[in-house]
């Protein structure tokens, strides 16, 4: 079981940013144990049952960044209760711990459980948030083209650039070496819960 407890950043400056969060991972993961709901203030939680869900909650978040993200892994209290707000167990006291050391690190992502292979899922996750967070707006046009489908030449048209600018684009955002290493942290993550 993954809970993912999130705290908007500098949220006293900005407008609340939770609804529109809570919407968009609704949208991508129609299928949680418990809905991704707000728990406290500009804090929401949600809870997965699968590592690959985690994975793609947490990296959608990062990119928006405006986020401070807690990954917790164990187990809960049984039966679940319908609401994410009156879930109680070990992985939400993870979630909450990983939620503070995210607080206070550069790409604010954090993953806590029981025991030393949970520290293989945060190493990962911190080091795929850190090529994230360095992705130029035009890394993230192509990347977007490409994940949609429309392949080196349907992108290239779209964005008036030749393939091969496109190629430099991904390249230097490093899309294809994030998405080669996501299988293994979707295997550390399965291995920390």
């Amino acid at each position: 079981m993954y809970v993912l407890t999130v705290d908007q950043r500098r949220s006293r400056r900005g407008r609340d940013l939770v609804g529109e969060a809570v919407d968009m991972l609704a949208e991508h993961l129609p299928n949680p144990l418990l809905p991704f709901e707000r728990t406290a203030g500009d804090e929401f939680q949600g809870v997965l049952a699968d590592p690959g869900d985690a994975l793609e909650a947490a990296l959608a978040l990062v990119r928006h960044g405006s986020w401070s993200i807690g990954i917790g892994t164990g187990d809960a209290e049984q039966p679940l209760p319908t609401s994410t707000r009156s879930a109680r167990g070990p992985a939400f006291i993870h979630a909450r711990h990983a939620l503070d050391t995210a607080k206070h690190r550069p790409h604010r992502i954090a993953v806590n459980g029981i025991d030393d292979r949970t520290k293989d899922a945060d190493a990962l996750l911190t080091l795929i948030a850190a090529v994230i967070d360095k992705r130029t707006d035009a890394g993230w046009e192509a990347i977007d083209l490409i994940e949609s489908g429309c392949g080196l030449t349907g992108a290239a048209e779209r964005l008036g650039i030749s393939r091969q600018a496109v190629g430099q684009r991904l390249s230097v955002a490093l899309w294809q070496q994030e998405k080669d290493v996501h299988p293994l942290a979707i295997r550390l993550l399965e291995e920390a819960s």
